[in-house]
């Protein structure tokens, strides 16, 4: 017996320490197990489906074949304990720490300013420190590819890849490394830039301070488990959990038996397609069985003819596998290997790659497979086993349609799979498109192969698949046949065309939808691989020239670039800003680029967000019953069934609220109606969040649907159905001066929303006090007072009893404004209600399903102008989607309008905006504010005026921009001298003029490939129009050791305001930032504070902190005079023993700001920030995806607190704009569902999403005399600035529709999406598509804007 119960041990190591779970559950992941169980909260959740790389960790296990020891990155959220049987699992706290010794990975991200919020930081660290455990020197492709998987919502992704590099081999560096000057510090001409440059730096940090990486001074793999392999127990162990039977077999005869027994019972190894359905569908198995320990499931095999590789190989493995073989075998023999290596370069990012199998992606079938599509035209064979014995079958159209013919029998299992070596004449192209370039599934994906007959272009065999199209990859089965003995030419490509069409049809309603698109993709992909296989076959004839060959069409010189795809490229460039003064005490930090505050303990996991607080006792969690129709009656909600389960201890209603549910029209807990999917009904409260998720599922509520129900600006429009009143801003007589231009331009814009996800999603603590009604809250959010004010009149209790403390957030960017209230007020019902503690932590899933994002806006303009570009009147309406409630809109509304103007000084102009209600969830706050999306609709404007003028963009937006002193549309003066000095820099830094012309060069050569370029400035209002928003305070301690506690009003949101506060309190004190400290933001220290935010939190704080050091340093000042030359510590004591108080209150009343709607003038804001960005790309025209060749931006930063921290920034909300304006799409059923809940269907931008060449400039020698030091807010300004990357691409788009003859002038659609683009480039493919009568099918998404 004993034996037995020893076999039910799980037995692994973290972080060298050996764990024995006696009690392991199947369905408790590794993130789970070191969160609750080990206490290691380093390792985050932010996704909860492999899909982010914020939970990555480092998994160790000995090859039982080779006996090396293999380390690889997985993320932990996706791994079962059960799984982990004989590893070593090592974290960041395993990595280093600052409390011991810091690892250099950890180092040096942090002092690469590679850190903002922190969040997503010790998933970097893990992945790169499995990369430098693999290899010490990596390449650069090799940081690329370790890091794809990772996702950043703050940095930017380039001051974290920049730590990486200082670890790779030297390559492609700087050849004027070490002279502080850089290769690629040229302006225009190829020169450097004009004016005196002795005072710019362009280094962030100093490689030489890094420690060196001693590979000997790692973890070592422990020998206990090394023993385990060397003779391995080949029992079968068996996991049983609450729910879930996990059962490992020793051998393979076991697992055959066992598949006999439970035939139902899916075969689980990396659980990456299995892990996230259990999640978000649902899906649930009693039992499982678990093949890791069955070596014989990994073997791998080449012969003469082909090679067989196990199913249990990883993708990871299978792709270094094949890349070996590749390096072996002549060319003609490996087609279908390197078709298979380049998907394989792309599928998911490192860590899924290490944990999905080959057997696994097989067998699952999924409709977007991009390997199995190869695999079945390359005649691959599936060798299966069952306890019968062995068979083969084919993975061909059959197998992939799930026939059961062509399937495995239930007690059979995927043994190995053998892929047969291409032969000569053969040719196998792999295509996919996806909505951006890496870790993303792909819209379509498509294998292609041919094989012609020896020296002639004619067809003797030819196979086509596709995936992303049906619910299982399709094979062209009939097309191909009937192509066969015909010659490889332009008719048979047409011919080829339509019948696929024809055969691989999409219904208008299929799931994904973008069904034109897709529909487009495969002939365009077919058109690819016409001319792949022309090519290739031009130069094998010419290797080995036929009797009877003919005379084959060649690929003309136009076309060639069409056959390349664009590369993964590292990225390199310059960050230029001001020195500080030669003069400057060493001490003073004001100005240098200081590392944040935290970074050192962002990078070992030691940084504490609010989850990571350890449980409280007698801790409650709590889940959300959301709403499922859009708009409806509630008829009854019963949560009988739900309080029957076991932990579940309340359900909290509107009845439960002692105070004030909300607003009248916007309820924390719905009452009687809801207006949208995904409103809050009510929350379950239960002992552990498993119980809290189980019981949600279990109540039950019945709705009576209620009419209209409208979700699109253009339903809301017909039911005139708005938030708020009209705004509107006007200035001139714009009828007469339309009447007195040269031509009018009228147009549409349509700008799509954007989710903030920010890395960690909403969640509170909120812990209940024994006496006087207190309340502790632990809240991640941008405004403690708000919550504080939201609970205290929930509660119906004094605002004083309740103390909201926020130590960092993890990425707010305007999504943690007003919603944590919200979500704070419902916990503390369930904290009153029940006595306990409660901890509320949305998945990622609901937390975009309930939050709302930025408000998506159509908009309409009339642009009256002359033949030269001067642009004399202009009217513009706008509308964008509120959702249900008012929230932010109405400000929004208003903001619009005042920063809608941009740059540009337009005499007579007409402005006018409106939110609209709809049935969508509220939507808020969001970085910019209005203007990312109202900035595209004016630059659209100028666009379109210069394509009917016949002028270039950047010459129009010249002619209309100011100039000189002058008052804006709402009548603040303000002078534009910086604005066009950013300008110019930008064009000089940027060569844009002689660029210009090369783009131009490249597009009279290429037909299929296109680039284009653009520039834009900016005017960005900072600030809010209310002077009480503008107030802030701060408190200072000094105690009697010298050292200093700094409190203020502002919230650590990754934005670096602490880390800038204790600048300006080591400046104004005059002591090292080492006296330093601040512990968090209070409202019980700070009371009555501001939402941190609209770009000002380090500019008011600042001047809080300032005024607060300035009042003690005057009580001091006696004290030094007598003693000048003693010590800091010493002035203190003194002070002490003289009863001099050392605590001091700061103040700052705040700008002025004020604005007159009903007049429509006012001076609204404080001041402008100025800037400009220059950005090139290139397009794909046959499958819509671009690349970003290089990206020049110049800010007015006047003199920079901290340049490295507001490069960041700069960086960080530029790579935001881009996502914005290129691949974030929210995606809504025609129920008002969101689909887009994750980062599978929703894709930030990656490292990938990087311009290959990115060079930030602070503009040098401008003031600011209203802000701290002459400084400038930076937070959300470069944002709008990644539309040059849109406006680049439309250039691009313009270039194609011009050489095809059609009309340059479109509707503007953001984001610039790969479909967006490939049917803007509208081609012969593009017409011959079927296009399918909206009336007569239902679609699968519908566009809110």
């Amino acid at each position: 017996m004993s034996y037995l119960s020893r076999s039910d041990e799980l037995v692994f190591f973290v972080n060298g320490r050996k764990v024995i779970e006696k009690n392991a559950d199947p369905e408790v992941t590794l993130l789970t197990f070191l969160q609750q169980n080990l206490g290691l909260t380093g390792t985050k959740y932010a996704c909860g489906r492999g899909g982010c790389g914020a939970c990555t960790v480092m998994v160790s296990k000995c090859d039982p074949v080779s006996k090396k020891i293999r380390h690889f990155s997985v993320t932990s959220c996706l791994v079962p304990i059960c799984s982990l049987h004989g590893a070593a699992v090592t974290t960041v706290e395993g990595v280093g720490s600052t409390q011991t010794r810091l690892h250099p990975v950890q180092e040096r991200i942090a002092k690469s300013h590679g850190t903002q919020c922190g969040f997503c930081t010790p998933g970097m660290v893990m992945s790169m420190y499995t990369l430098l455990r693999n290899h010490p020197q990596p390449s650069e492709e090799q940081l690329m590819e370790a890091l794809a998987g990772n996702l950043c919502r703050c940095t930017g992704y380039r001051p974290i890849l920049e730590s990486g590099k200082t670890f790779c081999m030297e390559s492609n560096g700087c050849e004027q490394k070490g002279t502080g000057k850089c290769c690629l510090d040229q302006g225009e001409n190829n020169s450097p830039s004009h004016g005196q440059q002795s005072d710019i730096s362009t280094g962030l940090f100093t490689k030489d301070e890094f420690q060196p990486l001693d590979p000997t001074q790692e973890l070592i793999f422990p020998p206990e488990l090394l023993r385990m392999t060397e003779s391995p127990e080949k029992i079968t162990l068996t996991f049983h959990g609450e729910r879930v039977t996990w059962i490992s077999p020793g051998t393979l005869k076991d697992l055959l038996e066992l598949k006999v027994k439970h035939p139902e019972a899916p075969l689980i190894l990396g659980n990456t397609s299995l892990g996230p359905a259990m999640k978000s569908q649902g899906h649930f198995y009693p039992i499982v069985l678990s093949p890791a320990r069955i070596s014989e499931l990994s073997m791998v095999s080449k012969t003469s003819e082909g090679l067989t590789i196990g199913a249990g190989c990883s993708l990871a493995q299978v792709k270094d596998i094949l890349a070996e073989r590749v390096s072996e075998l002549p060319e003609e023999k490996t087609q279908t290997y390197r078709a298979l290596l380049k998907h394989l370069r792309s599928l998911a990012g490192q860590q899924i790659r290490n944990m999905a199998s080959l057997g696994g992606h097989i067998i699952s079938r999924h409709c977007y497979s991009d390997l199995n599509p190869i695999l079945a035209l390359g005649n691959a064979t599936l060798n299966l086993i069952s306890k019968e014995g062995a068979r083969q079958i084919s993975l061909n159209a059959d197998f992939l349609a799930g026939l059961a013919h062509a399937d495995l029998k239930p007690e059979e299992i995927l043994e190995s799979v053998y892929i047969p070596h291409s032969q000569k004449w053969e040719f196998v192209s792999a295509f996919r498109q996806a909505q951006c370039q890496q870790n993303a599934l792909a819209d379509v994906t498509a294998g292609m192969r041919v094989l012609l007959k020896e020296g002639t272009g004619t067809i003797e065999d030819l196979s086509i698949a596709c995936g992303g199209i049906g619910v299982a990859p399709i094979s062209a089965h009939k097309s191909c046949q009937q192509l066969q003995g015909r010659c490889w030419n332009e008719l048979m490509l047409d011919e080829a065309c339509r019948l696929l069409l024809d055969e691989v049809s999409i219904p208008g309603s299929a799931p994904g939808g973008k069904v034109e698109f897709k529909r487009t993709l495969v002939v365009s992909f077919l058109f690819k691989f016409y001319l792949a296989v022309l090519e290739r076959f031009r130069k094998l004839v010419k290797q080995s020239p036929a009797p009877d060959c003919l005379h084959h069409p060649e690929v003309s010189d136009g076309f060639l670039s069409a056959l390349e795809d664009f590369p993964v490229t590292v990225p390199q460039g310059v960050q230029r800003y001001q020195s500080v003064d030669s003069h400057q005490p060493l001490q003073d930090p004001v100005g240098r680029p200081i590392m944040h505050l935290s970074g050192l303990k962002h990078a070992t996991g030691e940084a504490i967000f609010c989850d990571d607080i350890p449980r409280v006792n007698k801790e409650l969690f709590m889940a959300f019953v959301t709403s499922t129709r859009a708009h409806a009656k509630i008829k009854s909600i019963d949560s009988s069934k739900a309080l029957e389960l076991p932990g579940v201890v309340d359900v909290i209603t509107a009845e439960d609220i002692p105070g004030t549910n909300g607003a009248e029209d916007d309820r924390l807990l719905a009452v009687d109606k809801v207006l949208c999917v995904g409103q809050i009904i009510c929350a379950v409260v239960a002992e552990t969040k498993v119980q809290a998720k189980h019981a949600i599922e279990k109540i039950k509520v019945t709705y009576e649907d209620l009419e209209p129900v409208i979700f699109t600006i253009e339903d809301a429009l017909k039911h005139n159905s708005f938030l708020c009143p009209e705004k509107k801003l006007e200035q001139g007589n714009i009828e007469e001066a339309f009447e007195k231009v040269d031509q009018i331009v009228e147009g549409e814009v349509h700008v799509g929303g954007q989710e903030h996800f920010y890395m960690e999603t909403q969640r509170v603590l909120v812990i209940p006090k024994t006496e006087d009604k207190e309340l502790d809250i632990y809240v991640s959010t941008q405004d403690p007072t708000h919550v504080q004010k939201t609970v205290s009149s929930t509660l119906n209790i004094p605002v004083n009893r309740i103390t909201c403390h926020v130590k960092r957030v993890g990425g707010g960017f305007g999504g943690k404004m007003g919603r944590p209230a919200i979500f704070g007020a419902i916990a503390a019902v369930g904290a009153i209600k029940t006595g306990h503690p409660i901890r509320l932590v949305l998945d990622r899933e609901d937390d975009m399903l309930i939050t709302g994002g930025r408000h998506p806006l159509f908009g309409k303009y009339k642009v009256g102008f002359m033949n030269n570009g001067r642009i004399k009147a202009l009217d513009v309406e706008c509308f964008i989607n509120g959702g249900c409630t008012l929230d932010d809109s109405e400000q929004v509304a208003e903001f619009l309008l005042l920063k809608l103007e941009n740059a540009y000084k337009i005499r007579n102009r007409r402005f006018r905006s409106r939110a609209c209600m709809t049935n969508l969830p509220s939507n808020t706050a969001f970085r910019g504010f209005g203007f990312p999306q109202g900035g595209l609709l004016t630059e659209s404007c100028i666009t379109a005026v210069a394509a009917k003028c016949g002028l270039l963009p950047e010459k129009v937006r010249e002619k209309n921009m100011y100039k000189t002193v002058d008052k804006t549309i709402y009548k603040q003066a303000f002078n534009p001298e910086t604005l066009i000095k950013c300008w110019n820099k930008c064009l000089d830094n940027s060569s844009f003029h002689s660029r210009r012309m090369q783009v131009e060069e490249f597009n009279n050569k290429n037909y299929w490939k296109k680039k284009g370029i653009a520039i834009i400035p900016m005017k960005f209002s900072v600030g809010y129009v209310e002077t009480s928003f503008h107030q802030a305070a701060a408190l200072v301690h000094i105690y009697t050791d010298g050292s200093v506690l700094v409190t203020h009003g502002g919230n650590e949101l990754g934005q670096g305001i602490h880390t800038k506060m204790l600048q300006v309190a080591s400046r104004e004190l005059k002591i090292p930032l080492s006296y330093m400290h601040i512990c968090e933001t209070s409202t019980a220290t700070v009371p009555n504070t501001i939402s941190t935010g609209g770009s000002i939190g380090s500019d008011v704080n600042g001047r809080a902190v300032q005024n607060a050091c300035q009042i003690l340093v005057k009580r001091l000042e006696p004290i030094i005079k007598k003693n000048p030359e003693g010590a800091w510590e010493d002035w203190i004591k003194t002070a002490f023993e003289q009863r001099i108080s050392l605590s001091a209150t700061g103040y700052f009343r705040g700008y002025k700001a004020f604005m007159d709607w009903d007049k429509g003038e006012g001076d609204p804001f404080p001041y402008y920030v100025y800037g400009a960005a220059c950005s090139e790309v290139e397009i794909d025209c046959l499958t819509g995806a671009h690349k970003k060749i290089r990206t020049d931006i110049v800010m007015d930063a006047c003199c920079s607190l901290n340049p490295a921290i507001d490069i960041g920034q700069i960086e960080g909300a530029f790579t935001q704009g881009i996502g914005l304006y290129t691949t974030e799409e929210l995606t809504y059923s025609p129920e008002g569902v969101l689909y887009s809940r994750g980062p599978d269907e929703y894709k930030i931008p990656t490292i990938t999403d990087v311009p290959e060449e990115f060079n930030v400039s602070l503009l040098p020698s401008s003031q600011n005399p209203l802000a701290i030091y002459s400084s400038k807010g930076l937070g959300e300004s470069g944002l709008f600035l990644g539309s040059s990357v849109f406006f680049a691409i439309t250039d691009a788009v313009t270039a194609a529709r011009r050489e095809r003859g059609i009309a340059e002038d479109f509707t503007v659609k953001s984001p610039a999406t790969p479909e967006w683009v490939r049917m803007a480039c509208a081609d012969r493919f593009t017409e011959m598509i079927p296009r399918d009568n909206p009336k007569t099918f239902k679609p699968w998404s519908i566009q809110i804007a």
